[in-house]
């Protein structure tokens, strides 16, 4: 995906769909989450200890990743922290920003790439106006910093017993069906898929 649209930018072709940069900056998952840090979004820590988080420095939807016991982090990978907490996902769509989902699987389960799309889960609107809230807000400033320019879907982890909200990752080319969780997301944040295929349609990049 990252490949296509440079060479789309590069050729000066429109095309509907995220923007070369955004793409580049999500799918390094070692810059994404500096940069997110940095706007002062809560995220994992560089894991000093087992177990730990395993993901692979640059891709997308949990593809590689892995709880580690021990061992050594591979070369290409990075190690984070391991919360035990809510997986909670929403979706931004030029500057909108859906419902707060909660991913409905045990704590403490990985939330894989085979989750996500095959295995998937119940996902429900939050119940928790204020968890909500603040849900919403670090989605729409991890977008913005991450330069998302057309759709995302931004996962989050919560740790209820420390009240911690974590941003885990931007997927600046989400699945975008309408059975997907960025669909949903923004259905339940009140805007209709005939209102989501028109902004998604509208949104060429140059």
């Amino acid at each position: 995906m990252l490949q296509a649209t440079e060479a789309l930018s590069r050729a000066g072709i429109r095309y509907i769909g995220p923007g070369a940069a955004a793409l580049a900056l999500c799918y390094d998952k070692q810059a994404a989450t500096e940069r997110v840090r940095a706007a002062g979004i809560d995220c994992p820590a560089q894991a000093s200890s087992f177990p730990m988080v395993l993901k692979p420095r640059r891709g997308s939807d949990s593809i590689g990743v892995r709880i580690a016991h021990a061992g050594s982090i591979p070369t290409g990978y990075m190690g984070q922290e391991r919360i035990v907490g809510t997986e909670i996902t929403v979706a931004v769509l030029q500057g909108a920003v859906g419902a707060a989902l909660r991913i409905e699987m045990q704590e403490g389960a990985l939330y894989s790439f085979a989750r996500k799309y095959f295995l998937r889960p119940r996902r429900i609107a939050l119940d928790d106006p204020p968890l909500v809230h603040r849900v919403r807000s670090a989605a729409a400033k991890a977008a913005a910093c991450l330069r998302v320019d057309w759709a995302a879907r931004v996962d989050f982890i919560h740790d209820r017993q420390r009240d911690r909200l974590c941003f885990l990752e931007c997927d600046a080319a989400p699945l975008i069906g309408a059975r997907s969780a960025f669909a949903d997301s923004l259905a339940a944040g009140g805007m209709p898929r005939a209102e989501q295929l028109a902004r998604l349609i509208l949104g060429a990049c140059t």
